[in-house]
């Protein structure tokens, strides 16, 4: 195998690579001879079937296979000799080949770039520990008893008023016949939450028990059954009791009932769950700090096929329209993804980070935990989507690298309250969702332009708009 570089340019390069017919002629022959041994054919005994029959009747077959053979070892070899850094797919144009000739082709390389790695020590992110205060718990408990379902019998001669709990039997019909879906039982409803059928409720306000009464409704428009959607039902009500809410006793019991040890161990875990919860929102705006003092940091060209394959998954589904007027911005978004990819992965293999099955299975196992009654469908999802795992490795991956630069940067350690963590939080919401609307505004108004640009020729026939049917 003959290998020279026909072209470079940038971060593309072009091999020249040649194998001579003598090595392709003694690998077609050492296959013919494989097959000998094993194909059946009319005439021959089992084994026996001579090599130039075989030739005639699969020689094409057997070069096709060689020659896929020999170009997936010799492009492979090939870089490996020139220490080529790949990234994607490499292109391969056959430029001469055939049976008896010499097998000549290039190999179009997009090659990584060298990255210079910059000092990460003046790298500086904020560190918050959230102070949690007595009313903070207090108001967090009271909303957790609130959203407890409690609530005692009323006597028998009570109706029911908002707020109460009406538990019933019912049998409906449409047009004076039964339908699938038109029974139930024990059926239990909060007065004022309108959580039935719409607008349900209303009609049971009053109501005592044993009492019956009939409720005329109009199913919904999702009902499981389409062929009853937005049909009139007549639902007729046996109300078995009426329930009157009660303030919930924040106590020992209660706290055991949420599977706390008792009361101040129940205010201890509000405590960690509520800086838990403002320090992962934190912790993300500090990250995105850090990436974005890291890109600003390094400067190096990009491989081209990289930039499309991004382009590419983030288009995904965009009307051509739409990508033309957002084209310079998304391509910034992918140029900037690549790009921390490459520095970070640069960080990873310079610091000998990696990540052991071990890691990856306790963090499977720590979402199979967090999503009670579906721990089998997690574990199988994982299991069946290895590109899942994949994706879910190089999260681990991507976190190891950044606390790694996190102990090498400048902490500045920021001690605030819960009102100052929810300020910073809604802070960079608005100022995402400001990013956001500025952007879809410059569409609306490229859009505009477009139009109105468009309405200087000649006349079109105008589409009305569809509506768009609330779910």
């Amino acid at each position: 195998m003959k290998v020279s570089i026909d072209s470079k340019k940038g971060l593309k390069t072009k091999l020249q690579i040649s194998v001579d017919k003598t090595i392709i002629d003694k690998k077609i022959a050492s296959r013919l001879e494989e097959l000998s041994k094993t194909v059946n054919m009319k005439g021959f005994r089992p084994g026996k079937v001579p090599v130039d029959v075989l030739k005639r009747q699969f020689g094409k077959a057997v070069y096709g296979e060689v020659l896929e053979n020999i170009l997936k070892e010799t492009s492979t070899k090939a870089i490996e000799d020139k220490k080529m850094k790949v990234a994607g797919q490499p292109k391969l144009d056959l430029t001469s080949h055939g049976e008896g000739k010499d097998l000549q082709y290039t190999l179009e390389v997009d090659e990584l770039p060298n990255i210079k790695l910059q000092s990460i020590e003046n790298i500086k992110f904020n560190d918050y520990e959230i102070k949690i205060t007595d009313s903070n718990i207090k108001k967090r408990i009271d909303d957790i008893a609130k959203n407890q379902d409690n609530f005692k019998d009323k006597k028998e001669n009570e109706r029911a008023t908002n707020g109460d709990m009406v538990v019933f039997d019912y049998l409906a019909t449409i047009d004076g016949k039964n339908f699938e879906g038109g029974e139930g039982k024990n059926t239990q409803i909060v007065l004022g939450k309108d959580l039935f059928i719409k607008g349900f409720d209303e009609n049971l306000k009053g109501v005592k028990k044993n009492e019956e009464k009939d409720v005329e409704s109009i199913l919904p428009e999702n009902y499981p059954k389409k062929e009853f959607a937005n049909k009139k039902a007549i639902f007729k009500c046996k109300i078995l009791n009426i329930k009157s809410p009660e303030p919930t006793k924040i106590d020992d019991q209660f706290a055991k009932n949420l599977g706390a040890k008792d009361l101040n161990d129940l205010k201890q875990l509000v405590v960690k769950q509520m800086q838990d919860q403002y320090k992962t929102g934190l912790d993300a705006i500090a990250k995105e700090d850090i990436l974005e003092q890291i890109e600003k940091l390094h400067s190096f060209d990009l491989p081209k096929n990289l930039i499309q394959q991004e382009l590419s998954i983030m288009t995904q589904g965009l009307k051509d329209e739409e990508l033309d007027k957002n084209k310079a911005k998304v391509e910034n978004i992918a140029k900037k993804r690549i790009k921390l990819g490459l520095v970070l992965n640069e960080f990873g293999e310079k610091n000998n980070l990696k990540v052991d099955e071990q890691e990856l299975r306790l963090e499977i196992q720590k979402q199979v935990q967090s999503m009670p009654g579906q721990q089998k469908q997690v574990l199988e999802y994982y299991q069946k989507n290895p590109s899942a795992a994949s994706s879910l490795r190089g999260s681990i991956y991507e976190n190891k690298i950044i606390n790694f630069i996190k102990q090498k940067a400048k902490k500045i350690t920021k001690n605030i309250s819960s009102d100052e963590a929810e300020n910073i939080l809604k802070s960079e919401h608005e100022k995402k969702h400001k990013d956001h609307d500025h952007a879809k505004k410059k569409s609306t108004d490229d859009t505009k332009k477009t139009v109105t640009k468009k309405s200087k020729k000649a006349p079109k026939t105008i589409t009305k708009n569809k509506k768009i049917r609330k779910k």
